[in-house]
């Protein structure tokens, strides 16, 4: 398997994992009859950030973990992705195929409780975000102002260098806990953010899921809300410009 080949599954794995495990959360706490059941906001924040880093985890080495089209097409406005367009677009759709099957998965894992919750409205959030007040143009500004949030620090994130006693600089991670902070941002956006409109900051977070809820079989499953989709698919990618424009000035020369 070539370099390139296992980038783009790594995307596709990576994205898979996340929406098995964030949508697999909302899932454990929403529907009825689970475990998790009316556990709450701060139990899927958490989920959502432990998601992240294991995604991240798994991938990083291999594909950069983007995992988001918005970190993609960010990244490769700000010229700091290897591969050009063309290579964008095969990690996009890796990532939204990876979402759909994440979300695939986590129906046949829940099914039993998707059958026995009759609340469309919950089912749908397994699966894809909605606005808790329906203000498209709010949710179209928190959505840019999330995936901003997420972005910026993405970009101005660096690792340690140490010098040793000849001058000779060296990098020094934290191994697995290196992938950490990324994890903790997100956790830190939903718990402050994520009230509004359920922070997707993710156009393949939320398409993905949506469209695999449009075609899944699930009973009684009510609209998936295709309105408001183009609100998390396209103020991601704005707010993730907007913060590749914003780093530039902190580019390392």
């Amino acid at each position: 398997m070539t370099g390139d080949m296992q980038r783009v599954l790594a995307e596709f794995l990576g994205t898979a994992i996340l929406i098995i495990l964030g949508n697999g959360v909302v899932a454990n706490v929403v529907l009825n009859k689970t475990k998790g059941q009316n556990s709450g906001w701060i139990v899927i924040a958490f989920g959502w950030g432990m998601a992240v880093y294991v995604a991240v985890f798994c991938t990083a080495a291999i594909s950069g973990a983007h995992i988001n089209p918005a970190v993609t097409i960010a990244l490769l406005a700000a010229n700091r992705f290897n591969g050009g367009w063309p290579m964008a677009m095969e990690y996009i759709a890796a990532q939204m195929i990876g979402a759909c099957v994440g979300a695939i998965i986590v129906y046949f894992f829940y099914r039993d409780h998707f059958n026995a919750t009759p609340d469309g409205s919950a089912k749908l959030a397994c699966f894809s975000t909605g606005p808790a007040i329906r203000n498209l143009a709010n949710a179209f500004f928190c959505e840019v102002v999330g995936t901003f949030l997420l972005v910026l620090p993405i970009f101005l994130m660096a690792q340690e260098h140490l010098i040793d006693v000849h001058g000779n600089s060296f990098t020094f991670g934290l191994g697995a806990l290196g992938n950490l902070p990324v994890g903790l941002l997100v956790l830190a956006i939903g718990l402050s953010l994520g009230g509004t409109t359920g922070y997707a900051i993710n156009p393949a977070r939320d398409l993905g899921p949506r469209i695999a809820h449009a075609i899944l079989p699930i009973r009684n499953k009510g609209s998936s809300d295709w309105g408001y989709a183009w609100i998390p698919v396209i103020a991601p990618i704005l707010g993730g410009l907007f913060a590749a424009a914003a780093a530039l000035p902190f580019r390392p020369h």
